[in-house]
């Protein structure tokens, strides 16, 4: 299965449990049984738009592309910038 395939899968399958569709998909790695993608979706609109609540998914698939689990992993408000030190 290819990367593109991996990363349409994962956001795939993610909205089908979660009844949304998410909104990008922020990061997909190589697993040594699949492949592991961060999805991040929409779950509350808010007013203004930089308000809105995110989420981040980390979603496991095995390598035929079957989503094997998920967990959310952060949430954040759509304007938050990351901090790096």
């Amino acid at each position: 299965m290819s990367a593109a395939q991996a990363m349409r899968g994962a956001a795939a399958q993610l909205a089908e449990l979660l009844g949304t569709t998410p909104d990008s998909v922020s990061a997909l790695r190589p697993a040594q049984d699949g492949w592991t993608a961060d999805v991040e979706v929409v779950e509350l609109e808010r007013v203004p738009d930089t308000m809105t609540v995110m989420a981040t998914y980390r979603v496991t698939l095995d390598l035929q592309g079957q989503l094997l689990g998920y967990e959310r992993v952060r949430r954040y408000a759509r304007g938050q910038l990351d901090r790096t030190r």
